[in-house]
């Protein structure tokens, strides 16, 4: 059910909400907002929240992320996180794991995941994730 859906990482967010929004970004994020297509998970929504600069950008954001398809980061979420992360350092790589949840989480649902943060590039390498850099 949620292979329609497409995990946008901060990083791309960051790209498309600043003052001087990255074209790329905002083309890939709008049109992924038009088709209903993009999932949220809780740790992204901290992210972004957690910057918001004003109440009033608080509020204005969390209204138009809470209209975003919401995905819980269960059992199996942490799980698959937990080996990821075992896995990833097995080779060498240190990620930091809130990048390695979201990588988890995307692949364990069959997402493709938006981003702008090497360290999704680097996990992409090791692994099974798609992914889709907006800087590449």
């Amino acid at each position: 059910m949620t292979a329609k859906y497409v995990l946008v990482d901060t990083s791309a967010w960051i790209l498309a909400l600043k003052k001087n929004p990255v074209a790329r970004a905002v083309s890939v994020i709008d049109n992924l907002l038009a088709g209903g297509r993009i999932a949220i998970i809780p740790v992204i929504r901290l992210e972004l929240l957690g910057g918001a600069r004003s109440a009033a950008e608080f509020q204005r954001l969390e209204s138009r992320l809470s209209a975003l398809y919401q995905l819980t980061l269960d059992k199996a979420e942490w799980d698959e996180s937990a080996g990821l992360a075992f896995k990833l350092r097995r080779t060498g790589m240190t990620v930091p794991y809130i990048d390695i949840i979201i990588a988890a989480t995307a692949m364990l649902n069959g997402l493709s995941l938006i981003h702008a943060d090497k360290h999704f590039d680097l996990i992409a390498s090791e692994v099974r994730l798609k992914a889709e850099n907006l800087l590449a």
